[in-house]
């Protein structure tokens, strides 16, 4: 049996993972697309007992987090539609083709929306955890 390799910190933020103990799943529910309880969470850790509710409105933080995330995936639709118009794929221009850019991006964003969501508040529960050294 191979050993379980150590889990990094970006690692444990990109798939929900406890910031402390880098095992415990931070979700619920291990579906994103599960619609009922996107972003249900548990109380503690199940496994090392790290507080996953602080205090009330904790995770409105997250908000920025995921404006960030969304504004990025906004920049890469960009960048993707322009790399396809200079390899002669399609014809894009950003000033003339605006409804492609546009239903391009909200169908994207409207697909990664849970994904999103759980991401921004996985790396905000990341970014305000001090990890306990073991």
């Amino acid at each position: 049996m191979m050993p379980r390799k150590r889990k990094t910190g970006f690692g444990a933020m990109l798939h929900a993972r406890c910031p402390s103990c880098r095992e415990g799943h931070i979700f619920s529910s291990k579906k994103a697309y599960q619609w009922k309880g996107i972003t249900n969470m548990p109380d503690a850790c199940p496994v090392c007992g790290e507080d996953f509710l602080r205090e009330p409105g904790f995770y409105f933080g997250a908000a920025y987090v995921s404006y960030a995330l969304t504004i990025a995936l906004w920049v890469a639709v960009l960048v993707a539609l322009m790399c396809f118009d200079w390899w002669g794929l399609i014809k894009f221009s950003f000033f003339e083709d605006v409804t492609l850019f546009l239903t391009t991006g909200i169908t994207l964003l409207l697909v990664l929306l849970p994904l999103i969501a759980r991401l921004s508040r996985s790396i905000w529960l990341h970014m305000m955890t001090v990890r306990q050294r073991r």
